[in-house]
């Protein structure tokens, strides 16, 4: 059996050198380290076939503060949230409370007239051409605007960006919406149909949508970003980070690695029929890099692309102090989590960082 490696690895094990392993061999966590971007915490998980082959987490959970980054501490998944938001609408769809067909404007009285063109399905896949509401706040707003403030903002917009199923773009936008329909039709706050009917479910009790003054993230992280001179700040919230479909979920690595063993393999909130959808190619995206070899797809708030041949699904998630990315290759049944609090450039976490994590810890490459 693989033995994983925990936080609170022995010293022997850390002081072990970078030398060549196969995928089977444990991997000492100053090899992982070396790889990621500077942060103040960061926590990495690994699962092959199954079985946790790789845990660790580094530093804090706030500058300042001595409480270490650990298993169950919980981040700001930012756009990793996505998948979150889609399982979310499709349990509606299960149910027969929604279908994919169903056009935006049946959900919003005084809808623009292209909303009746724009389909649930095109705001999963980010076709729906809805303009991006980050451009439609008024110049110099201070204060975090809501996902009513996006929906009020939206609905003062009279045209699509391009026809909806036309093209793809990546789309927040499409996914504050799916946040509201999923409240109106549950008639539900938001972030209690996501606890009742997703995350509790699935036991990941650690998991919220979080809600400043409603609810907190249990063993929270805080965001950081590193400022001239290489010296970190807190840096944890901006004007965006109230909307709940697009990115406000907190989550753990232990709660990930459930999400990840549930969703889509018999276990989960969702049919078979309708798991197997959400991780089908819906779109072709314009994400290809070399790493993917020009096969990026968009299912269901998930990205899907091969990875030295193997069907990969991930999602990153960037956000103001946060970087984070989640990637799964469901036929190995392996998974790898990297959770950063921290945005030491003010970048995506990029392929180059995640496919090093990946090669190292499921391929046995250096």
């Amino acid at each position: 059996m693989k033995q994983p490696i925990t936080c609170g690895l022995t010293a022997l094990l850390l002081a072990l050198p970078c030398l060549p392993m196969n995928a089977a061999a444990p991997v000492p966590p100053e090899c992982i380290e070396a790889l990621l971007p500077p942060h103040v915490g960061a926590a990495v998980l690994a699962v092959d076939n199954g079985e946790v082959v790789f845990e660790h987490c580094w530093g804090v959970r706030r500058l300042g503060s001595e409480e270490p980054v650990t298993p169950t501490t919980t981040f700001r998944m930012a756009s990793i949230s996505k998948q979150v938001t889609a399982t979310a609408v499709l349990t509606l769809v299960d149910r027969g409370a929604l279908a994919l067909d169903d056009p935006l404007a049946k959900f919003f009285a005084d809808a623009p007239a292209y909303w009746n063109e724009i389909t649930l399905h095109h705001l999963l896949t980010h076709t729906s051409g809805l303009p991006g509401y980050e451009g439609l706040v008024p110049q110099g707003t201070t204060l975090q605007i809501s996902d009513y403030n996006v929906l009020a903002m939206l609905l003062e917009t009279d045209e699509p960006k391009f026809s909806p199923g036309s093209e793809w773009e990546y789309s927040n936008s499409a996914y504050v919406m799916l946040a509201l329909v999923v409240e109106q039709v549950a008639k539900t706050p938001y972030h209690e149909y996501l606890r009742a009917e997703v995350l509790q479910p699935l036991g990941m009790t650690g998991s919220i949508n979080f809600l400043r003054g409603v609810n907190a993230p249990p063993e929270r992280a805080f965001g950081h970003a590193m400022k001239r001179g290489g010296v970190w700040e807190v840096a944890d919230q901006s004007v965006t980070s109230a909307t709940r479909g697009d990115g406000s979920v907190y989550s753990s690595l232990r709660d990930l690695r459930l999400w990840s063993e549930t969703l889509g393999n018999g276990k989960g909130v969702l049919s078979d029929t309708t798991a197997a959808a959400m991780a089908s190619p819906q779109f072709k995206t314009t994400r290809d890099t070399a790493t993917n070899d020009g096969t990026s797809h968009y299912g269901y708030g998930l990205f899907i692309d091969a990875h030295r041949g193997q069907r990969r699904l991930w999602h990153s998630g960037s956000t103001r102090g946060f970087s984070l990315m989640l990637h799964r290759f469901p036929e190995r049944k392996a998974t790898v989590v990297i959770l950063l609090n921290a945005s030491p450039r003010g970048e995506e976490m990029k392929a180059e960082y995640t496919d090093a994590v990946v090669d190292r810890l499921l391929f046995g490459e250096e």
